[in-house]
């Protein structure tokens, strides 16, 4: 229980000196995507996503607009509407610029650096259901193990339904496997492979390591039924 409290207490140290320090280095390519969007689109710079945090609790996440606004739209669809991405928004996304705000959600506490993906509020009753249900004893990270495996391999994938049958099995098991492995040296291990692996993407290298790593961590954790997923397609997309 000690050991439970100090841990808590270190993470969260780690995550208001991190996020203070990011803030402040990383303010010249706020001013960047700021200028980019406001040239590129009208409309807010800042895009409010309603998001389920810690212990069900709702809360606004930050991110940089990269969509066109459509005051109809909602956050049901596990894939975002690519009609609606202007290009300086198509960048942002790529090099995950425009997840560099919820370094805010991280400071105020209602984020960590590192944790399980964030649960959309219109998605949580897949998200957070059944066995998956315990992911929200944790705050939602900035990336994390299940945030890099949809960096790498969901993000290639387009289709919805495709998404959910061959990605959203996998992503969830890596949050449930970040809860089983969680801890201070972990969290500055996924820092360093997400710097990695956006820079990799970056220059088109793919990570095809991580992935695998990232698999086999998912591949750990069984579903109710005790099976493991595995994605079949994945020999034909590395080549």
């Amino acid at each position: 229980m000690i050991y439970q409290k100090l841990s808590a207490i270190a993470k969260r140290l780690f995550d208001i000196l991190a996020s203070g320090i990011a803030l402040v280095v990383l303010s010249p390519v706020w001013l960047i995507a700021v200028i980019g969007i406001v040239v590129s689109d009208p409309g807010p710079v800042f895009y409010m996503a309603n998001r389920v945090g810690k212990n069900d609790r709702p809360f606004k996440m930050f991110k940089f607009r990269s969509m066109r606004v459509d005051k109809n739209a909602d956050e049901k669809n596990f894939k975002a509407d690519t009609n609606r991405i202007f290009g300086w928004g198509e960048f942002i996304r790529r090099t995950k610029i425009d997840e560099l705000p919820q370094l805010l959600n991280v400071f105020a506490g209602q984020m960590s650096v590192i944790g399980p993906r964030p649960a959309s509020a219109d998605q949580v009753a897949v998200t957070r259901a059944g066995r998956y249900a315990q992911i929200s004893v944790l705050k939602p990270g900035l990336s994390g193990p299940s945030a890099l495996y949809d960096y790498i391999y969901g993000d290639q994938v387009q289709d919805e339904e495709e998404y959910k049958e061959k990605v959203l099995p996998t992503r969830l098991d890596l949050d449930l496997y970040y809860l089983k492995v969680k801890s201070l040296w972990y969290d500055l291990k996924m820092i360093w492979y997400t710097l990695i692996c956006i820079f990799g993407l970056m220059v088109k290298k793919f990570p095809h390591w991580m992935y695998e790593e990232l698999v086999e961590a998912a591949g750990t954790m069984k579903n109710n039924e005790g099976i493991i997923f595995r994605d079949s397609n994945m020999v034909s997309y590395r080549r």
